[in-house]
C-alpha cells in the first residue's frame, strides 16, 4: 500500500501520523510470536497433545489463505445475421437482444418478422411460450 504524502492535506497528514502511531503502539506491545508459539507448545504438551495434533500438519507455518476465485464471463462469439432489411442490407440483426428499430417499425406497420428472414441461412427465431400472467379461459360442462 503506498500513500501519496505530496497530495494530503495538514488534516490528514495528521490523522495519518495518529493512526500511525496506534499502529507502532499495537505493535510494540503485544508478545513475539516465538514466543506465544512455545506457550501454545507448553499447554498442548501439559494437557498431552501436540501443536500438530491439534492445529494439523501446518501448524509450524502460518495457514495460506485460500485463493480467491475469479469469476469469469465466457464470451459469445459472433453470430451470422438471420435477419435483413430488403430496402437497406446493411441492416441485419442476429435474432438475439432486442428488437432493432428498422425490424419493430416494419413489424408495427403489419408486415411479419418472418418476411425479412435472410433465405437460405436462418429459421426464425423462437418466440416466447411463457403463459405466465396471461388469462386463459377454462369451459365449465
Amino acid at each position: 500500500m503506498t500513500i501519496d504524502i505530496e497530495s494530503l492535506s495538514l488534516r490528514e497528514l495528521g490523522a495519518l501520523v495518529a493512526a500511525a502511531e496506534q499502529r507502532k503502539a499495537l505493535i510494540t506491545s503485544r508478545r513475539p510470536a516465538a514466543a506465544v508459539r512455545r506457550l501454545l507448545k507448553a499447554a498442548a504438551a501439559e494437557a498431552g497433545y501436540t501443536i500438530e495434533e491439534l492445529f494439523g500438519d501446518d501448524a509450524e507455518t502460518a495457514p495460506a489463505p485460500a485463493p480467491a476465485r475469479k469469476t469469469t464471463r465466457r464470451k459469445s462469439g459472433k453470430v451470422a445475421p438471420k435477419y435483413r432489411d430488403p430496402e437497406y442490407k446493411r441492416l441485419t440483426w442476429t435474432g438475439r437482444g432486442r428488437m432493432p428499430r428498422w425490424l419493430a417499425a416494419k413489424v408495427s406497420k403489419g408486415h411479419k418478422v418472418t418476411d425479412f428472414l435472410i433465405p437460405g441461412l436462418a429459421k426464425p427465431t423462437a418466440g416466447k411460450t411463457s403463459t405466465i400472467g396471461k388469462r386463459t379461459v377454462i369451459k365449465k360442462a
